[in-house]
């Protein structure tokens, strides 16, 4: 029985000591990102490819408001007049929205993005602004 437990440990030695001197295992190689990427070299943002949003129809009108009172709705004309943007008063109310608005311009429309609407709602308590139809609109014309 000794010999045999003599001879199984001698087995496990050289097992182990066999396994030890074997080559490790190669990690696989990956091919730099360049070469997948062919034509298309970097990632780029709509903004600066020059692509527009998707283009309106001729008779949708940006409409910005929905305060309470005049003299807010003054201070957001004079804002939007400091900031290049072309607004009209809306007479009346707009169908299913409350308080006053102004109409913006068709060529200032570019000028009044994401950020600069932020920056007003910031400053304006109930600003809003909607795309409606502008068939129906009444402005001070």
């Amino acid at each position: 029985m000794r010999w045999l437990f003599l001879l199984l440990l001698v087995l496990n030695v050289t097992y182990y000591l066999w396994h030890q001197q074997a080559a490790p295992l190669r990690i696989k190689e990956i091919a730099p990102l360049s070469l997948y990427k062919g034509s298309q070299q970097e990632i780029r943002l709509l903004k600066e490819t020059g692509a527009q949003a998707p283009a309106r129809r001729q008779d949708e009108c940006l409409v910005v408001g929905g305060v309470n009172n005049a003299d807010q709705l003054d201070a957001l004309r004079q804002r939007l007049l400091s900031l290049d943007i072309d607004t009209q008063r809306v007479q009346g109310q707009l169908p299913g929205a409350d308080g006053l608005w102004l109409k913006v311009s068709a060529d200032s429309e570019r000028l009044l993005d994401d950020s600069v609407l932020s920056t007003l709602a910031s400053d304006f308590k109930d600003l809003k602004h909607k795309i409606i139809f502008c068939q129906g609109i009444a402005t001070a014309e």
